[in-house]
């Protein structure tokens, strides 16, 4: 199969942009329009003017007033491109998509004299970068595995073939799908007739309309991208930038999938989802893309590169949409936090559902400690612990949850080797005896643009680290565990060596990856775009699965606690809960569907407000009133609790769906899980109950010879993130 091995190098920006760009630096937001008082205006509309790609870009020219329609001019790099856009009289603008851009910079101008050299003028500097990038997220990884031929269409089938290059491109192509009385997806037969098992679907706007949805599936940044909408083709109208279809509520649903092992080196073959009934049937556009799957890749940075260039794309056919919703669950709420806050104006409003802050951190500290903690239980403990001293160590709900696939085996996305991807040819994974330069298959490595190289080994930088953690002090505290029990655990627990084995000394992190984890934002900080948009955090209930999950609701306490650090509140986020008879995120259930009504709801509220008050202060305001934090009962009829979401053990829906802490909360760390590397502090005696022997403190202190996390400190290198739009 075509596979990508070149490093692309036409998407770099020359210094004549007066933007420099090293290893991860702040890019200043670049305005998307150009004003002169009084004057015309150019906004691009599909995308930021600096991250413009495939050689088009739609724009909007405002036309002052004064100045009469026939002497407007819009010259694109010196060509007159009046004649390309469409005059809206009632906005006095001109519109249209301008193609034909070249790579790198281009100017745009506007002016009233009819020659292009007139006043009032306006200009816009528009950044053109390659469709199958990279734009923002740095050098392209390689090896790349293309997956066309095996992308899986509705019905099941495979059409697109080969790639036809080495960054696996395929020609755009549009096909029509129908809803079937069988309930299932099927091929359009016709466009001029309709088919004897056709259904229909009423939208939100109360239109009944063929259940026919036009799917478009071409290829960006090396992803494959779906977008989908209703549209009937028997009635002839073609949707595009200035006319819609018919059952198109104007609005779009951004999917993203889940996972993160086995997301490195590879194109992947489905999205994170077009063809919702209940979503398309409300009339709402869906898109995704390969890379939006965390299951095919496991960064948020690539993710919301492609995000954004699929999102251009959608605009560019179909015009910009009122606004724009993030949808998904676990690896898809990753995406959702952290491309709304560090590329902010990409969604309008998010819906995460089995949510955590990111995975780098949140995820991977809750899943690495629980398998250090599981490997000392199962294989280094030298004294006796029963199955609730366990648990009261681990943290967890369940006590099954510390050895569950997900859990356990799910914390070697750290490893190099456990998580390759099949399409990836074994003869060019790393192999530590055979194979040192080879892929290496982990967190780390595929973020290595953001977190740097080790100058000896070559490999990716870690921000892990678990020196002077005291696993499971809470349990000691309560008397639950002795202390001869916590030395034991805290002497053998150990780290992880640079290739995710165990190791009996404690992890040290690379203080130059820490530092870029924060500034660049990949430990979502929340003061970002998250700020200033609204959050509905819907939780199917997993802690208390029998076989153990990964999906912890702790999760969305910490998000919350970041919200309440960086802003000095949460109140743009609402939490509603229920258990998992719907499974963990399905828009079968009645309680996400009404989620995403309100958002619709929220989200035209705000855009309706013309308050001159801060944009966060605007979001709490327009909240809908019907929209009230709480839970679902558990009855087979539920109920819902209407109730502020804490972890008060007082609450109803803390009975209900207890928030259990994940193993460094047991060891001292705040529930905002926001710090990766601990400042630390000389053992206190007064941390441990009664009187410790000599024997015992000289254990104590032989096991944390620098001293012992200080969690009322800020972490080492903690900081906020350097801004918003970073360039890698």
């Amino acid at each position: 199969m075509p596979r990508c091995l070149r490093r692309r190098t036409g998407s770099r920006i020359h210094a004549s942009l007066a933007t420099v760009i090293v290893a991860f630096a702040l890019v200043v937001a670049a305005p998307t329009l150009a004003k002169n008082a009084h004057d015309f205006e150019i906004r691009a509309l599909s995308s930021r003017p600096d991250t413009v790609t495939g050689g088009d870009v739609l724009i909007e020219v405002d036309v002052p007033q004064n100045v009469p329609r026939q002497k407007a001019v819009v010259l694109a790099n010196g060509t007159n491109i009046t004649s390309a856009l469409r005059w809206d009289d009632a906005a006095h603008a001109l519109t249209g998509l301008v193609r034909g851009l070249r790579a790198g910079v281009n100017e745009i101008t506007a002016d009233a004299n009819g020659n292009g050299n007139g006043r009032p003028a306006a200009s816009l500097a528009i950044i053109n970068h390659p469709i199958t990038g990279p734009v923002f997220s740095g050098p392209h990884e390689t090896p790349f595995e293309c997956e066309t031929a095996t992308f899986a269409f509705p019905d099941g089938s495979h059409p697109l073939g080969a790639a036809l290059d080495a960054d696996c491109s395929i020609a755009t192509r549009i096909d029509f799908f129908y809803r079937s009385s069988a309930d299932t997806w099927q091929p359009l037969p016709s466009l001029t007739r309709y088919p004897a098992d056709l259904v229909t679907t009423t939208t939100l706007d109360g239109k009944t309309v063929p259940f026919i949805i036009r799917l478009e599936t071409g290829t960006v940044n090396r992803a494959i991208y779906q977008t989908a909408m209703l549209d009937d083709p028997k009635g002839g109208v073609v949707p595009g930038l200035f006319q819609h279809s018919k059952g198109w509520n104007g609005r779009l649903v951004f999917q993203f999938g889940g996972g993160c092992t086995g997301g490195w080196y590879r194109q992947g073959n489905s999205t994170g989802g077009v063809t919702d009934v209940a979503i398309l049937g409300m009339g709402y556009a869906m898109a995704s893309s390969s890379l939006n799957v965390f299951g095919n890749n496991c960064s948020d940075l690539l993710a919301s590169e492609t995000l954004m260039m699929t999102k251009e794309r959608f605009i560019e056919t179909y015009g910009v949409p009122a606004y724009t919703i993030g949808f998904g669950c676990s690896g898809g709420s990753y995406q959702q936090h952290q491309a709304a806050d560090n590329y902010p104006g990409l969604l309008d409003g998010i819906i995460p559902g089995c949510s955590f802050p990111e995975v780098d951190f949140a995820t991977v500290h809750a899943i690495t400690d629980a398998r250090l903690i599981g490997n000392y239980f199962l294989n280094t403990a030298t004294i006796a612990w029963t199955d609730e001293q366990k648990r009261q160590v681990v943290g967890f709900f369940g006590l099954v949850t510390m050895t569950t696939s997900t859990v356990y085996d799910g914390a070697l996305r750290i490893s190099p080797t456990a998580f390759c991807p099949s399409v990836l040819p074994p003869s060019e994974r790393y192999n530590a005896a055979t194979n040192r330069a080879g892929a290496r298959c982990d967190v780390y490595d595929h973020a290595v643009n953001v977190f740097g190289r080790d100058p000896v080994t070559h490999f990716a930088l870690r921000p892990l680290d678990n020196v002077g953690i005291q696993y499971g002090l809470a349990a000691l505290q309560r008397g639950t565990i002795s202390i001869d029990q916590f030395l034991d655990l805290n002497e053998k627990v150990g780290g992880y060596d640079f290739d995710g084995n165990f190791k009996s000394s404690r992890t040290v992190g690379d203080v130059p990856a820490i530092r870029a984890a924060y500034r660049s934002g990949r430990l979502t900080s929340g003061g970002g775009g998250l700020r200033d948009i609204p959050i509905i955090d819907y939780r199917a209930y997993a802690d208390d699965d029998p076989v153990g999950n990964i999906h912890l609701r702790y999760h969305s306490f910490s998000m919350r606690e970041r919200l309440k650090k960086a802003n000095g509140d949460a109140d743009n986020q609402v939490m509603l809960v229920e258990d998992m008879r719907y499974g963990l995120y399905s828009s079968a259930s009645p309680l996400l569907q009404f989620a995403l009504r309100k958002m619709d709801q929220w989200i035209g509220n705000i855009r309706n407000d013309d308050a001159d008050i801060p944009q966060h202060r605007k979001v709490i305001h327009d909240k809908p009133s019907d929209l009230l934090e709480g839970c679902n009962t558990r009855a087979p009829n539920p109920t819902f609790i209407a109730e502020t979401q804490t972890r008060d053990p007082l609450l109803q829906c803390e009975l209900l769906y207890p928030s259990s802490p994940a193993p460094r909360e047991v060891a001292g760390a705040g529930i905002a899980s926001d710090i990766v590397k601990c400042q630390l502090r000389p053992i206190s005696l007064s941390d441990y109950p009664g009187t410790l022997g000599p024997a015992q403190l000289s254990r104590l202190q032989n096991i944390f010879p620098t001293g012992v996390c200080n969690w009322s400190a800020s972490g080492i290198e903690q900081q906020p993130p350097a801004g918003t739009w970073q360039f890698f």
